[in-house]
């Protein structure tokens, strides 16, 4: 496995926000991760980066324990987080933007092949190029998320850290990002994708984990968990099948699936 998250416990101050989370990644998946506000999703992503500290658990990355490793340090080891809200440098341009996102490889690999990867980015998100030295404050929120993806690939991940990509965003718009993230997975790019939008990212996604309060609750195919009634009734806006007062009628009572 590309990336083992085992048994992680992460808290703010006294308040536990992750328990006890187990999950994998594999080579060349996408794999989301859904539930609702307050699950422990951006907890979890933050706590991968190093951005938060694990109190409890390990964090696995090709084969080499990365557990509260410092952010720059496990960049460096080939993961991208693309956060929340986007924030790109918005007094910036585009080109300064996805220059940063290279930061860690500059000097070793020099400005020439820095400004190929730059291209490659343009390739994906030809919107980019049109407004290579427009500065990032001034794009849209659409242009502001495709800034914010291609900064993280300009590190050359192997694996690749999406925040709520679609968050703000227009029906039309929303549906272009996820072919577009589709497309990464062509090319054998590793994602890790937390979505509010459920329906859409297990759509997407090969696999997917359902959070519930800190917890991993449920987990499986997404083309599974899809058709899975609980699933349907807890995050999809189907109804509830389940006789009423039974005990699984609330998703905290989903049971994990090994």
């Amino acid at each position: 496995m590309l990336l083992e998250i085992q048994g992680v416990s992460t808290y703010y101050g006294q308040i536990q926000a992750l328990k006890g989370v187990s999950l994998q990644v594999a080579q060349g998946e996408i794999v989301a991760l859904v539930g609702a506000n307050g699950a422990g999703k951006t907890t979890l992503l933050n706590t991968i980066s190093g951005l938060l500290k694990a109190r409890r658990g390990r964090i696995l990355f090709d084969g080499q324990e990365i557990t509260n490793r410092n952010p720059a340090s496990i960049v460096q080891a080939g993961i991208s987080h693309v956060p929340e809200h986007r924030q790109v440098f918005g007094t910036m341009t585009v080109h300064d933007n996805l220059l940063l996102g290279a930061y860690h490889r500059y000097r070793r690999v020099g400005r020439k092949q820095v400004e190929q990867d730059i291209q490659r980015v343009f390739e994906i998100f030809p919107r980019l190029a049109e407004r290579r030295k427009q500065l990032a404050g001034t794009l849209s929120g659409g242009e502001q998320q495709m800034l914010a993806i291609g900064r993280g690939l300009m590190a050359r991940p192997k694996l690749i850290l999406m925040d709520e990509p679609s968050l703000g965003l227009a029906p039309l718009l929303v549906k272009d990002l996820f072919q577009i993230i589709a497309s990464l997975r062509d090319s054998q790019q590793t994602v890790l994708l937390v979505e509010q939008n459920a329906r859409g990212a297990l759509k997407l996604a090969d696999r997917a984990y359902v959070l519930e309060t800190g917890r991993v609750v449920l987990s499986g195919p997404s083309q599974e968990l899809l058709q899975d009634e609980r699933v349907q009734a807890a995050y999809l806006g189907g109804k509830a099948v389940l006789a009423p007062g039974h005990a699984e009628d609330h998703p905290s009572h989903l049971p994990t699936r090994r």
